[in-house]
């Protein structure tokens, strides 16, 4: 399995425990390790690119959501 792959196998295994209600990163990380099969250090890589995915994100909706509410400056 390629490193691209492996990621994304690892990243939809952290989002399918996330879906289930778990909140503990460390048991996460271990049950990802245990049904993946794949080295710790691999899946907390993996995660904290999800993070800073996300965090993309988040940053970009909320400087939509600025530009939204901010007051036309049109002049009549």
């Amino acid at each position: 399995m390629n490193r691209t792959n492996q990621s994304t196998v690892i990243k939809e295994a952290i989002n399918s425990y996330l879906d289930k209600g778990l909140t503990d990163k460390q048991d996460i990380y271990s049950k990802v390790v245990n049904d993946l099969g794949v080295p710790r250090p691999t899946v907390r890589r993996v995660a904290r690119d999800l993070r800073n995915e996300l965090l993309e994100k988040i940053s970009i909706l909320q400087s939509e959501a600025i530009k939204s509410s901010e007051p036309s400056l049109e002049k009549d």
